[in-house]
């Protein structure tokens, strides 16, 4: 274990969470078309920052500054880690977000189309996991981790873990579309709301099977129960969250502008939603770290009987 490549790729990741934060402000301010120039704004790389140009230009900053370290640690796991899967996503990190910053010139160059949009923010998602992946990878508690064993007969943990995963990620796809879905002037669609609602509930329960399964059967075991509380207490704010943001925005097209309140709980509920997903893929990846597939278990249960 590399403990400065640990503490970099948390620092990436960290950065990361604050690029999905400014991108999130750039959708509630509804600043996307501020300057249709890119990689330039008006033509220079340092406009004045003024009116939704802070939003907008500060964004693309904060998307070069993470492009940048996502490069230094790239350099630094081919450096440093010898695993090659840790090496290949370090590689895929870089293309990521080289990916992601190519999406978003697209997306003001065609001035802001749905789905390019919508594909934009949730790239952002994929490469946020991605860098805190790289974290886990790298961690001293995912090095030292030992195996740990499930009854036969019962659905293995890490199964339930990967549908929650999925699943998430199929609600992040419709909140992004969602959100791009309509200006802050204008109601949301009620069949895109609808979807939402529903992947609601499903996140509810897969999350909540798979959380609260992990707590049943391994209690004591942190390395497994501490994402998972993590997960599903963040998964109650999240419901919170999006109540509330579906309050304030229907009352946003009757506002002269975007308004604080909506602005705040949006970019809340955004944030949050990351951290749901991240916090999965943590459970998900450590399940998968210590817990036997079924073939390997049935094999090992079936030993001693042929002995």
């Amino acid at each position: 274990m590399n403990r400065g490549l640990n503490r970099f790729a948390i620092l990436v990741a960290c950065a990361t969470f604050f690029l999905i934060i400014a991108g999130a402000l750039v959708t509630s301010h509804d600043a996307g078309l501020a300057t249709s120039d890119w990689p330039l704004s008006n033509g220079q790389v340092f406009p004045k920052m003024v009116g939704n140009l802070f939003w907008e230009h500060g964004h693309r900053m904060v998307a070069t500054t993470v492009g940048l370290l996502t490069f230094v640690l790239m350099i630094y796991v081919l450096l440093k880690e010898k695993r090659s899967s840790v090496r290949k996503l370090g590689v895929f990190a870089l293309l990521a977000v080289i990916a992601q910053g190519l999406l978003g010139g697209l997306t003001v160059k065609l001035m802001l189309p749905l789905a390019v949009s919508s594909a934009h923010a949730t790239l952002a998602q994929l490469f946020f996991c991605t860098t805190v992946s790289l974290a886990v990878f790298t961690s001293r508690s995912w090095i030292e981790a030992r195996s740990l064993e499930e009854d036969n007969g019962v659905l293995p943990l890490r199964y339930l873990c990967t549908v929650a995963l999925v699943t998430i990620f199929v609600q992040l796809i419709l909140g992004a579309t969602l959100r791009h879905s309509a200006t802050w002037d204008q109601h949301l669609p009620v069949e895109l709301v609808l979807a939402h609602v529903g992947g609601a509930i499903a996140v509810t329960l897969a999350l909540g099977s798979a959380a609260l399964t992990t707590l049943r059967r391994h209690r004591g075991e942190k390395f497994l129960t501490r994402p998972a509380i993590v997960a599903l207490s963040l998964l109650g704010v999240q419901l919170f969250l999006g109540v509330a943001t579906y309050l304030v925005r229907q009352a946003s097209p009757n506002d002269p502008q975007p308004l604080n309140p909506m602005i705040s709980v949006t970019v809340a509920h955004v944030a949050c939603g990351a951290l749901v997903f991240v916090s999965t893929i943590v459970l998900t990846l450590r399940t998968y770290r210590v817990l036997p597939a079924r073939e390997k278990q049935s094999t090992w249960s079936a030993r001693p009987q042929e002995l």
